[in-house]
């Protein structure tokens, strides 16, 4: 069975939304193991403080399928879809992860690009899977961490009754 990973973000009464999500993905794909909760700004614009963490579940399901699944679940959670790249948001959800596929299909990037580019995705993947290696890169998640470059960026990890 595939062994998928999300990342799950909101800014947008993001407790009700990360653990009303969080109950949705149990339902829909079984048994979840996730990292802690990150609180992070805003990037690329200003907006309120994100919270981020990724879940990981083992799943027969296809790709696209699970990719679907999740923008339903966002679209039920009020996610409105604009053309502005970054903007407050009450549910974002990625598929990042699917085994060690890569997959690059017009709707669909696996392994998802924002692994290398964010620390609000990587530093709660490098968390809960630090020994898996990202599949083009051929680095285990701690070492790309390791090295990435963390002064643009500030978040923290916070308590938080969902978090380890």
């Amino acid at each position: 069975m595939p062994l998928c990973f999300i990342s799950i973000g909101s800014n947008i009464d993001r407790e009700h939304n990360i653990s009303s999500a969080l109950g949705v993905l149990q339902q829909q794909f079984g048994q979840l193991q996730h990292s802690s909760i990150y609180e992070s700004t805003a990037v690329g614009f200003a907006g309120n403080a994100f919270y981020n963490l990724v879940s990981a579940f083992n799943c027969n399901y296809q790709a696209i399928h699970i990719a679907l699944q999740l923008k339903q679940i966002e679209t039920d959670h009020g996610r409105i879809r604009s053309t502005e790249k970054f903007s407050s948001r009450s549910l974002d959800l990625d598929l990042l992860l699917y085994d060690q596929q890569i997959i690059n299909t017009g709707n669909l990037k696996i392994p998802h690009p924002d692994i290398l580019n964010y620390a609000f995705v990587l530093e709660p993947l490098a968390e809960i899977a630090p020994n898996h290696q990202h599949p083009i890169k051929k680095l285990s998640y701690a070492q790309l961490w390791h090295n990435f470059d963390k002064s643009k960026y500030q978040q923290q990890r916070i308590k938080h009754p969902l978090s380890k």
